[in-house]
This record gives structure tokens, sequence and C-alpha cells, in this order.
């Protein structure tokens, strides 16, 4: 069967992976060795930090990129508003929890990760820049988004290996993220600067629109925060059980499985999904053939992470880790196989999307987390850091495998709306 999709988009996609790939490559030699000079104590800290904002992630962002994304390849005329109007709703949001949890923090005088938290917070703000991520994938000229990406990951992988040579604090390396993204925030606008088919004079603020977005949203909002509250669970049973050694531990499989991997699916489902989008409206064969032959490629994606950590993550693990990390074995080949699972909810989701079903994200989110939930308060204390990969892994399962087997099945029995 021919490739249903375009030269541009794959060129497009070829442009986002690229600088994945260019992450997985520099991460497998720098980020291990941030991880040996904080210890996996001030490492679980800080991933802790993280996945307390991580609950709050999908109320900074509000569930608009799918959104923004869908709506700009729609309506390309009206981009300069749809950014503008998701930019200023992101501003106000963001202000709102900011200033919630700093206030929360200092009242019930929890004080010892406070700039932490602040310094985290900070990066949120300067993520609000994506919103011009997303014209670029919905217009497919990821080059710049590459470009962005690449330039950034140069400057803070040289700051990384200062911060590591000479000993720094765990804050120091909280600073290099938040640099992270004022850095691709100042290329992305640069660029458009200089893109004639973009005008800052043009951008302008629609209440109507906003509500429109903000209603369009509000179920991946939903969802997002299901997504994140089942994620961050692990993190905070392990603290509870155990402490913070082994969300240090624990934050090593993750980041090799999540941080490395998992991001190259992602980076390919939200390249093309512009592609299935306009091909949703305009020819729903073609559009059915494009969704057919992406899944069958992230399946053989999800196949090939789940066998290279099955065989050589113990390698990976010894080779790159420091002797702390050796309990990361055996947790990192239950959780490798989870990409292959989460790549097919991802792609689920974007035709969810196409099809104005988004409510199936919040059902299917809400069992996932109430799986996650009881799974983790079963095994965590009998099988340790197994246990957590292991409900982690289960529960992608439900949520990814599942629930949309069930949903497709009974939608066309006539059993579900």
């Amino acid at each position: 069967m021919p490739i249903a999709f375009s030269k541009k988009d794959l060129n497009s996609t070829t442009w986002f992976s690229l600088e994945k790939l260019i992450q997985l490559f520099a991460g497998v030699f720098i980020v291990p060795k941030i991880f040996n000079a904080l210890g996996t104590v001030d490492m679980g800290k800080l991933n802790l930090v993280q996945a307390v904002l991580g609950l709050c992630t999908p109320v900074f962002f509000l569930g608009l990129a799918a959104i923004c994304i869908r709506e700009i390849v729609l309506q390309p005329k009206n981009s300069e508003t749809l950014i503008a109007t998701a930019f200023i709703i992101r501003l106000i949001t963001w202000l709102l929890l900011s200033m919630g949890c700093i206030t929360y923090l200092l009242l019930t005088d929890n004080t010892a990760l406070i700039q932490l938290y602040f310094i985290l917070l900070c990066s949120y703000l300067f993520r609000l820049t994506d919103v011009l991520e997303f014209y670029y994938l919905a217009i497919k000229q990821a080059k710049f988004i590459f470009i962005s990406k690449i330039t950034s990951l140069a400057i803070v992988l040289v700051l990384q290996y200062y911060g590591v040579t000479h000993q720094k604090d765990v804050t120091f390396f909280a600073k290099i993220i938040a640099l992270d993204f004022l850095i691709q925030g100042v290329i992305y606008t640069i660029a458009l600067l200089f893109n004639p088919k973009f005008s800052f004079k043009e951008l302008s603020i629609s209440i109507p629109l906003g509500k429109q977005l903000l209603k369009m949203g509000f179920p991946l909002m939903i969802s997002n925060a299901l997504v994140m509250l089942y994620i961050g669970i692990d993190e905070m049973f392990l603290k509870y059980f155990y402490n913070d050694h082994a969300n240090g531990v624990f934050g090593s499989v993750q980041y090799l499985v999540i941080g490395l991997s998992w991001t190259i699916g992602f980076a390919i489902i939200n390249a093309l999904y512009p592609s299935l989008a306009d091909s949703f409206k305009t020819n729903t064969k073609t559009y059915y053939i494009k969704l057919k032959q992406l899944i069958i490629s992230m399946i053989i994606l999800g196949i090939c992470i789940g066998l290279l950590y099955s065989f050589l993550g113990g390698k990976i693990l010894s080779l790159y880790f420091s002797e702390q990390y050796s309990e990361a074995k055996t947790p990192l080949f239950i959780f490798c196989w989870a990409p292959l699972f989460v790549f097919l909810g991802m792609i689920y989701e974007k035709h969810l999307l196409n099809i104005n079903q988004l409510q199936h994200e919040v059902y299917r989110f809400t069992l996932g987390c109430i799986i996650n939930l009881i799974l983790c308060y079963i095994l965590i204390p009998l099988y340790y850091l197994n246990g957590a990969a292991l409900a982690v892994l289960i529960s992608h399962f439900i949520t990814n495998i599942v629930y949309p087997t069930l949903q497709i099945y009974c939608q066309n029995k006539k059993c579900l709306p």
C-alpha cells in the first residue's frame, strides 16, 4: 500500500522527529551525569516538585494545544487571533495559579522547596510561547521548531555539563529547565518576525473566540489533569511508603522511557496530526488510510522501544548511571513496554478530536486514574519500585487499549453515543 501522507507531511515529521532523536542521543550522555551528580535524594526532590506542578499543568495550558492546531489548519486566515487569544487566556491562568501556589507554600510554612517551586513556575511562564509552536506545526513548517529546540539544546547541554563538572546544586539545574523554554520562545518570536505569512500587527484578542476555545478545550484539560494525576500518583505513594531515594531511582526509569523514548512517538503523531485533520475534513477514505498507516508505524516503534530496553536496559543503567540507580533495572524492564500502549492512546485522542467526542478522554483517564491509584496502594508496599512500574503499565494498558477497543466496539454496535 502506497504511503498516504504527502511529501510535505513527511518532511515536517522528519524535522520534528530528528530534533527528538538528537535530544535522545544528547540526553543519554549528559542527563545521567545530572542524576549521578545530584544523587537520588536531591533528584527525588526535583521529581516530586515537578510531579506536584505537573498536576497543575493541564490547568496552565487548558487543553488548547491540539485545539489550536486543528483550528489553525481549518481556519488559517484566523491564525493571529487564535494565537493571541490562546496566549492571553493561558497567561491569566498562569498568574492565578502561580499566586495560589506561592501563597499556599507561605501560609503552610512549607518553604523548604519554595525556591524550586518558584523556578519551575517561571519555566511554565516561558512555556506559554509554545502557542507559536502550534502555528509551525499547523502549517507543516517543523524545521523552525527543529532550529529552535536544537539551538536551545546546545546551550542547555553546555550549561548542564558546566553544572555537573562544577558540582552545582539542584536549583541550578532547575534554572536550566526554565532557560530552555525561554530560549525556544525567543527564537520562535524572531522567526515569526521574518515570516511574510504571519503579521504581529494583526494579533488581536477575541472574547467570543476565547470562550469557544475554552469550551472546546475543557474535555482535554480535564483528561490531561487526570493523566498528570495518575502519572504523579506513583511519586506520591513512593514518597509516602518509602523516601526521596525511591523517587530518585524511579525518576531514572521515567526519564529513559518517557523523557527519551516516549517523545519520539509523540513527535511523529503531533507532526502528522494537521494532515489527519485536513483529510478528515476533505476525504474520509484517505483519513482512515492515514490512520491505519500511523497505527502500524506506532506499533512497530513501541515494540522496538520495548525490545531495546529489554535487551540493553541493564547495560544502559550500568554504563551511564551510578550504583545508586542499580535498583532501576527490573522496573525499567517492566515500564519499557508502556510506550507501545501510550502511542496508540495518542492516536485515539487525535481521532476523538476530529470526530468531536472528547468526552471519552475524560472517561478513559478517570478509569486509568482509579486503576493506578488502587494498584499503587496494593503493589508498591509489596513490590517497591517493581510495583510502581507494574501499576503504571497496567493502567496504561487499560486506558489506551482496553477502553478504546470497548468504546469503538460499542459505538459500532450502537450501544454508546
